[in-house]
C-alpha cells in the first residue's frame, strides 16, 4: 500500500499505523487495545450513539469519538484517564435509569453488554430519576421486542439496512418514549433473518421461541457450518443437556453467530431442528447392505459432507457402481469448461470480494432466496461502497430493489446470448487472442438483442455505469450452471474474467455441491434397475430426512467438512448425537473401512486443491479483528488451456405458462421444511397476467404438469410479480425433489377446484 495512505500516530504511547479509511477504534481493536463500546458493530457504519468509545486526543479540547474519527498524522490518543472513567461511568448511569431489574429471567443475562458494562464501571445504584413510560411488548412473529429494555443503540436498524437490505425497522424518536418500530408499516415486514436479535446488546429483541427457555450459562456452544446453502456461514448450535425433553438427552435450543463480522439468514438461525432421533435397526441395516451389494447405481444429493462424498465414491469403485448426482455433475461440467479458458480449476471471487466491490453483475439466479449470503454481500457493497449492482433475470425481485441500480429482464432461456452480449460490451477495448476475437466478431448482435430482449441501450448503460468502477465482480447462478448451453456459457464467463478486471463468483445451489464436484467421479444419470438412493429417492433409500428405508444422521449430527462458495473447506461438528447408523458404518460392512468418517478428511483429493490436513487440526474460529480462520482455502490448481468457443445456439422460446423452481424466503431443502419455526408456504405464486394465461384465480387448487413431474399446489396472486412466469417451490418435496435441471419449465396448469 502506498505510504500516502498510511497514518502514523500513537495510542497510549504505543506507535501504531492506520490504513486509509480506518478509525481510531479500528486500529485499537486491531492492535488489541481495549476501548469500551455499547453501540458499535464492525460490519456497519458507526452508530455513534453511546459515546462510551470516547477517547482523548492530546491538544484537542473535549473528547473524541473513536468509532467514527480517523486519526491524523502524529496525533497522540489516550484511551484511559480519570476524566474518561468519569465520563463513561456517567454514561452507564444514564443507561441504567429505570432499566428493568429482571436479569434473573432476561434471555440476555450472562452475555448482556449493559450488564457487563454496569459491573465494569461499578454502577451499583440509580443516581438519576425519570418518569417511566408505559410501553407495551411487541410480538413480531419470530421476534419479540420489549421497548422497556431497549437502550436505543441503533445496532438493529443499521444491520437491517446496511447488511441485510430489508430496511424494515427504524427508530421512532419521542424523547423518553423513543423506540424501535416497523418502518412504514404497522407490522414487521421483513425476511426474519434475526440479525436484529443477534446484535441487540440487551434483551430488548429476542427470539420468541427461545424466550424464557434457557439461560446463557446453561448452553454448550458447538461451532459448525450452516447446512442450508453454499455460503458456508459460521454458526454455533447452542445445546442444552440438562432439563431437555428426556433426561440425559440433548436439545438444540438456538443458533447464534459472531455478529460483529458474520451474518445469518433466518433459515440458518431458526431452521436448526432437523436432527434425527433413531435407534439401530439391525435387520434393516442388513437389508441395506444387501441392497448396496445388488445395486447398479447410487443416486445422491449434495446435502452431504466431503467425507460422505469420499465414501460414496469409494463404494462406486469397490462395488463397480455408477454414481449419480446430476446437480453436482452439471457444476462439475461447468467448471471444467471454465478451466479450459481460464487455466484454473477454481473461480476467483469470494463473498468478501463482493462486499468490497463497487460494481457487480448478477445473472442466472434469484439470488435473494438462492443464496442470502450473496445478497448480504451485495447489500454491504451497495451501502458502504455505493456499488453499481446490475441484475439480469427474467423476473424482478422485490428483495433486491433497494440495491439494484440497473434491472434487465431477459427472456427465459436466453442466458447464453445475454452473457455473450455482455462479454462483447465489456471487451470492446481488450487485446484478445485471435480465437476469442473471432468468436465475438461472429456474434449476431441484432438477433441476440431481439430474441433476448436485452437492447443496445441497456448494454451502453452497463458500459457507462462501470466506467469509473475499480473492484468488479460477476456472479453466476444456478440458471446458467444447469442450462443446456452451460459449457459454452462457462467459456464466455472465463473469457470475461481473463481479459477484464472482473473477478468471477459461481454460486452452487446446495450446501456441498462444490465439494462433491471436486471429489466424485460422477456418471450421467440414466435409467437403470436397482438404484440405492442416499438422501434421494430410489429403489431403496438411505436418508437423513423423509420416509427412508434406513435413516442416517442429519448434517447437524455429523463431523465433517463442506466446501463453500468461497472455495473454503469448512469444518462442522456434532450438535446432537445420533444413535442410529451412519454411511461410514454401511461402507465398513461393504469393505470400505475407516474407524470414523473424519478419517477421510486428510485423504480428500489434493489434485482438486484439498490439503492433507486432519479434521482435528482444522481451525474453527474468527479472530478478534474478524479474520476467518475456519478450515482452509483450496489450493490453486492450474489446468491446461484449450480456448475454443461454440457458436451461440438459436435462443429458445418459452411460450405459454412457465414455472420457475424457486423457494420462498427461509426455505431451501427438506431440512428447512422440517423446521418448526420456519414458515412453510408451498403455494404456486404468480402475477395476474400469469393467472389470466393459465385461466386460474387466486386460491384455486391446481395441478402443475411438466415434463419432469406433477404436483398439486394452491395458487396465490402475488402483486410483486409480473409476466407469465410463476414461482413454484420444491423444498417441501423431500426425497422427490428434482435437482440438476434448468429451473424454468413450460407447464400445463389444470384447475382441480375453486
Amino acid at each position: 500500500m502506498s505510504k500516502i495512505n498510511i497514518t502514523n500516530f500513537t495510542i497510549d504511547g504505543r506507535s501504531v499505523t492506520a490504513n486509509h479509511g480506518e478509525t481510531i477504534l479500528n486500529v485499537a481493536r486491531r492492535e488489541g487495545i481495549y476501548i469500551p463500546t455499547m453501540c458499535y458493530i464492525e460490519k456497519t457504519t458507526p452508530c455513534a450513539s453511546c459515546r462510551l468509545c470516547s477517547v482523548e486526543a492530546v491538544g484537542v479540547d473535549g473528547f473524541v469519538l473513536s468509532c467514527n474519527t480517523p486519526p491524523t498524522e502524529g496525533i497522540e490518543i489516550v484511551t484511559n484517564s480519570d476524566s474518561l472513567q468519569t465520563e463513561r461511568t456517567n454514561i452507564m448511569k444514564l443507561y441504567d435509569v429505570n432499566h428493568p431489574l429482571e436479569c434473573g429471567v432476561c434471555d440476555k443475562s450472562g452475555e448482556c453488554d449493559l450488564q457487563n458494562k454496569t459491573l465494569e464501571f461499578d454502577v451499583s445504584q440509580q443516581n438519576f430519576t425519570a418518569r417511566d413510560q408505559e410501553r407495551s411488548i411487541e410480538n413480531w412473529g419470530l421476534i419479540n421486542y420489549n421497548p422497556s429494555l431497549c437502550i436505543l443503540c441503533e445496532k438493529c436498524t443499521h444491520v437491517c439496512n446496511e447488511v441485510i437490505g430489508d430496511d424494515a425497522i427504524d427508530l421512532q424518536f419521542g424523547g423518553y418514549k423513543s423506540k424501535v418500530v416497523p418502518k412504514d408499516s404497522d407490522i414487521l415486514d421483513c425476511t426474519f433473518c434475526g440479525e436484529c436479535i443477534a446484535v441487540c446488546p440487551v434483551g430488548a429483541l429476542v427470539s420468541s421461541e427461545f424466550q424464557y427457555s434457557a439461560n446463557a450459562w446453561e448452553l454448550s456452544k458447538i461451532p459448525a457450518t450452516c447446512a442450508h446453502c453454499s455460503a458456508g456461514c459460521s454458526l454455533e448450535y447452542e445445546v442444552k443437556t440438562v432439563g431437555a425433553a428426556t433426561a440425559g438427552q440433548s436439545e438444540i435450543m438456538r443458533v447464534t453467530n459472531n455478529f460483529e463480522f458474520t451474518s445469518l439468514c433466518g433459515a440458518g438461525r431458526f431452521g436448526f431442528d432437523f436432527d434425527k432421533r433413531d435407534v439401530k435397526d439391525v435387520n434393516e441395516f442388513n437389508k441395506a447392505i444387501e441392497k448396496f451389494k445388488s445395486a447398479n447405481a447410487i443416486k445422491f444429493t449434495s446435502m452431504v459432507t466431503n467425507e460422505e462424498a469420499m465414501i460414496l465414491n469409494a463404494l462406486k469403485e469397490k462395488l463397480g457402481l455408477k454414481l449419480f448426482n446430476e446437480e453436482a455433475r452439471n457444476y462439475q461440467k461447468f467448471m471444467r469448461a471454465y478451466s479450459k479458458v481460464s487455466g484454473k480449476l477454481h473461480h476467483s471471487a469470494t463473498l468478501d470480494a463482493v462486499k468490497q466491490s463497487d460494481a457487480a453483475i448478477v445473472i442466472g439466479s434469484r439470488i435473494s432466496t438462492d443464496n442470502p449470503g450473496v445478497r448480504y454481500a451485495l447489500t454491504t457493497a451497495s451501502r458502504h461502497n455505493g456499488a453499481k449492482v446490475i441484475y439480469l433475470h427474467p423476473m424482478e425481485d422485490a428483495l433486491m430493489q433497494n440495491v439494484v441500480t440497473q434491472m434487465i429482464r431477459y427472456e427465459v432461456g436466453t442466458e447464453e446470448g445475454v452473457l455473450a452480449l455482455i462479454a462483447k460490451a465489456l471487451l470492446t477495448e481488450a487485446d484478445l487472442d485471435e480465437t476469442s476475437q473471432n468468436f465475438l466478431n461472429s456474434l449476431d448482435d441484432g438477433y441476440l438483442c431481439a430474441e433476448s430482449n436485452v437492447g443496445e441501450e441497456e448494454l451502453e448503460m452497463i458500459q457507462k455505469s462501470l466506467r469509473r468502477t475499480k473492484n468488479r465482480v460477476i456472479i453466476l447462478g444456478n440458471d446458467v450452471i444447469n442450462h443446456d448451453r452451460a459449457e459454452n456459457i462457462a467459456r464466455i464467463a472465463a473469457l470475461i474474467e481473463e481479459y477484464t478486471d472482473f473477478s468471477l463468483l459461481i454460486v452452487p445451489s446446495e450446501v456441498n455441491t462444490l465439494g462433491v464436484s471436486l471429489i466424485c467421479d460422477l456418471d450421467e444419470e440414466t435409467s437403470v434397475n436397482s438404484v440405492v438412493g442416499y438422501n434421494a429417492k430410489a429403489d431403496y433409500t438411505v436418508a437423513s430426512f423423509g420416509e427412508a428405508d434406513l435413516n442416517v444422521a442429519a448434517l447437524n449430527q455429523q463431523e465433517g467438512t463442506f466446501v463453500s462458495v468461497d472455495n473454503q473447506v469448512l469444518p462442522t461438528n456434532v450438535a446432537i448425537a445420533y444413535e442410529g447408523y451412519t454411511l461410514n458404518e454401511i461402507a465398513g460392512a461393504l469393505g470400505v473401512e475407516a474407524e470414523y468418517s473424519i478419517d477421510y478428511t486428510p485423504q480428500l483429493p489434493q489434485t482438486s486443491g484439498f490439503k492433507a490436513t486432519a479434521f482435528d487440526d482444522l481451525e474453527n474460529f474468527l479472530t478478534h479483528d474478524g479474520k476467518d480462520v475456519r478450515g482452509y482455502i483450496l489450493d490453486n490448481v492450474n489446468r491446461e488451456k484449450s480456448v475454443k468457443f461454440e457458436q451461440i445456439a438459436d435462443l429458445p422460446e418459452f411460450n405459454g405458462t412457465v414455472i420457475y423452481s424457486s423457494n420462498p424466503v427461509l426455505q431451501f431443502n427438506p431440512y428447512t421444511a422440517d423446521a418448526k419455526q420456519l414458515e412453510s408456504d408451498i403455494s404456486l405464486r404468480g402475477s395476474a397476467q400469469f393467472a389470466a394465461a393459465a385461466r386460474i384465480a387466486d386460491g384455486d387448487e391446481v395441478e402443475i404438469q411438466t415434463s419432469l413431474s406433477s404436483v398439486i399446489r394452491v395458487f396465490k396472486l402475488d402483486a410483486e410479480l409480473k409476466g407469465t412466469v410463476a414461482l413454484n417451490p420444491n423444498f417441501d418435496l423431500g426425497l422427490e425433489r428434482t435437482l440438476g435441471s434448468y429451473r424454468y419449465e413450460i407447464a400445463k396448469i389444470n384447475r382441480v377446484s375453486n
